[in-house]
């Protein structure tokens, strides 16, 4: 027969818990205003510092969700890099820990209606006072703090009322273990919230629904099931955010199996530990003494791992632009010897000629076209001359250095002028007055493209080109110009083709020069 006073007691209970860790994890974010950006940004200059700062921040705002939320941002914007990062990420899953002896401390040995409703009262007494100020933001969080009391307090009477009739899985096998794992993480899968999860195993384990081992396994579910929650919050973002939800998950991980391996043998340390420390023999207390016990745990785990863990998660997620923008040619190796230096920069600058040319042939065939990936693998090259420039070599090869990051230059403008004119094309509708007008010089600029790339083509092919393309294009800015002037096509839609053509011809201008630089460099010529 269904109990739907549990039921009821339970959901409502799940529920009041979850809305004041929501108004209270809201109105503390809001209180704290930039402190909490500046906080993160200025406070991970070495492992003690990023983990200190996660530990603290996570306290301050009670969500381990928000301060990664936050720190994924930073990442993305620069200001944080991974290796910094996942010492404030370790350092949330400490802070959050905090929410355990709430728990158990607070919400579970004194009378909650004496101090949850006066926390209400207080607190909607400031939001109400205070709306768009820090003492509303405070209001809302004190608030929160009241209405999470009244659910851990339901739910305290619920499973104390429900525990003569029912028995969660209790046994210390293997599959019962696994089944309270399971239960842990099911429970954060179905809240998305790691407290609520521990929560519901300190106040089941409080009135007699589990023994403390089976506690502890539904606890070290619910942080194994956190992962389940970065996981999809990594879905379609960025390579570092997933790199930081790998690493939250690796933590997770592997905290959680060493635990659940010596989870008979963690259980009666930390019962001694709580025993030295007194901290009395309620099995709430000993749950969350051994949550803590175990995410510092995990801690001290991960600590000789880390640099390796950021080395292996730096080499995975990566972007198709980031791997265009990988140096393929260079390295230290060539870089001590001149000669070889200078050979393996031919072909990566050729690299970097032929990534340009692309863009620009997709932009004249209507394909999107992006300068990214190609800047990037230009500006590698750029500081890979600048560190060959410091070396010992010949002055007729160091006399090529800055020619050839001339050519480098002429590159990424050409990369960058194909995205300008593409972002230019987007708007503008290919009419068949438009295709007829344009489509003879876009395809007269593909053959002069052709034969840029041919290493056949010599430097009297190239200038061949030159005047009837230029007068092509001369021909078509005409075109252009009458067919606004008459009506035939509207003022804007001319004005979006010309500038967009005018980054087309400089486009290709520039690769011409390019191209005719690199040859003299490499043969030999002086150019001025």
């Amino acid at each position: 027969m269904v109990d739907w006073s549990f039921i009821g007691g339970f959901a409502g209970g799940v529920g009041l818990f979850l809305l004041g860790m929501g108004l209270m994890t809201d109105g503390l974010r809001l209180a704290a205003g930039s402190a909490l950006e500046r906080t993160l940004a200025r406070s991970t200059r070495t492992r003690w510092h990023g983990l200190a700062t996660g530990t603290l921040v996570t306290l301050l705002v009670q969500s381990s969700s928000a301060v990664t939320v936050a720190t994924i941002g930073f990442i993305n914007a620069g200001l944080l890099t991974l290796g910094q990062a996942i010492w404030v990420l370790f350092g949330a899953n400490v802070g959050t820990t905090m929410t355990g002896w709430l728990v158990a401390l607070v919400g579970l040995k004194f009378k909650i209606d004496a101090l949850a409703l006066p926390l209400i009262g207080l607190g909607m007494l400031l939001r109400l006072t205070g709306a768009g100020q820090r003492r509303g933001a405070l209001g809302t969080a004190l608030a929160g703090f009241g209405v999470l009391f009244l659910g851990i307090d339901l739910l305290r009477v619920t499973f104390t009322d429900f525990s003569a009739g029912m028995q969660l899985p209790t046994g210390t096998g293997a599959g019962d273990v696994l089944l309270q794992v399971g239960i842990g993480l099911a429970l954060t899968v179905l809240m998305q919230s790691s407290s609520a999860a521990l929560t519901i195993a300190l106040t089941a384990a409080q009135g007699g629904l589990l023994d403390a081992q089976g506690a502890a396994a539904v606890v070290i579910g619910a942080n194994i099931g956190t992962t389940v929650t970065a996981v999809i919050a990594a879905i379609g973002a960025t390579a570092n955010a997933k790199r930081a939800a790998a690493a939250h998950i690796a933590f997770n991980l592997l905290t959680g199996g060493v635990a659940l391996l010596m989870l008979p043998w963690l259980i009666d340390v930390f019962d001694l530990l709580r025993q030295s420390l007194g901290l009395g023999d309620a099995p709430a207390v000993k749950l969350a003494l051994f949550h803590t016990a175990f995410n510092v745990l995990g801690v001290l785990l991960i600590w000789p791992l880390a640099a390796g863990l950021t080395r292996f998660l730096q080499a995975r997620f990566v972007s198709a632009e980031q791997q265009v923008a990988q140096l393929r040619h260079l390295d230290d190796t060539v870089l001590a010897v001149p000669a070889l230096a200078l050979d393996a920069l031919q072909h990566e600058i050729d690299r970097l000629g032929d990534l340009a040319r692309q863009h620009l042939r997709a932009t004249l065939t209507d394909a999107p076209a992006s300068e990214t990936g190609v800047t990037e693998l230009g500006e590698a090259i750029a500081r890979f001359i600048a560190r060959l420039n410091r070396t010992s070599m010949p002055a007729d090869s160091a006399e090529r250095l800055p020619q050839l990051l001339r050519v480098v230059r002429y590159h990424e403008a050409v990369a960058e002028l194909a995205s300008e004119a593409s972002q230019l094309l987007a708007p503008c509708e290919r009419s068949s007055l438009g295709i007829a007008l344009e489509d003879p010089w876009r395809q007269q600029s593909q053959a002069f493209l052709n034969q840029l790339a041919s290493e056949l083509a010599t430097r009297s092919d190239l200038q061949a080109l030159l005047p009837p393309w230029e007068a092509g294009y001369q021909s078509l800015k005409a075109a252009l110009l009458q067919a606004g002037t008459r009506g035939d096509m509207s003022v804007t839609q001319m004005d979006l083709r010309l500038r967009a053509l005018s980054a087309l011809h400089r486009a290709l201008e520039q690769s011409l020069k390019a191209e005719q630089l690199r040859r003299n460099i490499f043969a030999g010529d002086t150019v001025n």
